[in-house]
């Protein structure tokens, strides 16, 4: 489902569906009302209906040849909805049509042919102001997770974590800082921009180019896409601290996959997370190298936060999960079940397990997805949104 309702007021009925069809193409937006006539007094019925659906976006078509009525609706809408953002759309060659709905009480004036991309922007634009507006000290907690060692599956713990996140609370991203990046592949997605991009141009960084350099998976979720070369210079951590600094600015969770990263980025990123979720298997051999890396953890002091994960989980004859605990130094958060089959399939395919959403695995990651915001008391839940402000 996706996060923005929007109400679309138009009276031509092949507009008024091409407007429905092009909101809920944009993956971030729905339309939830269509009503075919302009408001003609305050209390009347289509203000009744828009009212009843509380959308976050009315859309307004403005006809050429009657624009005068559709400007009086606009004003009256904005009278019975001050919180309420107005879309109008229309030709932009008609300047005083355009100055007459600003005033009315459009947010934006969106050109007529419309197209999916135009209404994506105004989007982003309206997220952006409502984000801007939260208050000072509202800022996004971190989740970082790393693998006691290489194969244990950070990368799949990390992606279906932050799409569960996105399904509950909207606004999660994804940060990549494995050595080579490998979440893209498991959404089969295709980034132009990497954290690497990021970090070169922090001088001039503010929320609308940190978006820029995101990619928007169809759940919502926002991707900072890990390198696809071994990188031959990491950026030092003044850079991560000020990226970081960015990202819970503008988002409400941020999930790292720090994968088998092991250097000062991965210390200070766990310095910064609300919890480190170290995933092992339950061989002695990950059971060892969780062990040294929960160690090498705590060196950065990150210790505290650190939380194991045990992936594959499969009860093994004479070998408790306290035994677990006590082996790596760390308390046990959560498992996760052996469907190998399941999880590489999904891989493979490009569609996260999250997406099988009746699936054992999947409940299995919702799960986890609850246990780490239990005491988040001020994140209200709504579903699958995005663009939502708080």
């Amino acid at each position: 489902m996706a996060e923005l309702s929007v109400v679309i007021v138009a009276t031509d009925n092949e507009q008024r569906a091409l407007l429905q069809v092009l909101v809920d193409g944009t993956s971030v937006a729905r339309t939830v009302q269509s009503c075919t006539s302009f408001p003609m007094a305050t209390g009347d019925p289509v203000v009744r209906r828009v009212l009843a659906a509380n959308p976050d976006v009315i859309l307004v078509d403005i006809p050429a040849d009657n624009a005068m009525q559709a400007l009086r609706g606009i004003e009256l809408l904005r009278e019975e909805m001050p919180d309420g953002a107005i879309f109008a759309i229309g030709i932009l060659k008609q300047p005083q049509v355009i100055v007459n709905a600003m005033r009315a009480g459009a947010r934006e004036f969106i050109e007529r042919p419309t197209t999916t991309t135009d209404l994506l922007e105004a989007f982003v634009r309206l997220a952006s102001s409502q984000r801007r507006g939260r208050q000072e000290g509202l800022r996004g907690k971190v989740f970082s997770v790393i693998n006691a060692k290489g194969g244990n599956g950070a990368t799949t713990v990390a992606v279906n974590l932050a799409l569960g996140l996105q399904s509950s609370f909207g606004q999660t991203a994804l940060v990549d800082l494995a050595p080579l990046g490998h979440a893209a592949l498991h959404m089969n997605m295709k980034p132009v921009f990497t954290v690497s991009d990021a970090t070169r141009n922090l001088h001039r960084m503010d929320a609308s180019l940190l978006e820029s350099y995101m990619t928007r998976h169809s759940s919502g979720l926002q991707l900072l896409a890990g390198s696809n070369v071994p990188a031959s210079v990491d950026p030092s951590t003044a850079d991560f601290v000020r990226l970081f600094d960015m990202l819970v600015s503008h988002y409400r969770y941020i999930v790292v996959d720090g994968s088998s990263r092991f250097d000062a980025a991965s210390r200070l990123i766990a310095s910064l997370s609300e919890t480190v979720l170290l995933v092992a298997c339950t061989d002695v051999a990950s059971l060892w190298s969780a062990a040294r890396v929960n160690q090498y953890l705590a060196e950065g002091g990150g210790r505290e936060r650190v939380r194991l994960v045990l992936n594959r989980f499969r009860k093994v004859p004479g070998f408790s999960e306290a035994e677990a605990e006590a082996a790596v130094g760390a308390k046990l958060l959560w498992r996760v079940p052996n469907q190998y089959f399941a999880i590489s399939t999904a891989i493979d395919r490009g569609t996260p397990v999250m997406d099988q959403r009746n699936s054992e695995i999947a409940r299995c990651f919702a799960g986890l997805t609850q246990e780490l915001t239990r005491n988040d008391v001020e994140v209200k839940r709504t579903a699958w949104s995005l663009f939502k402000s708080v």
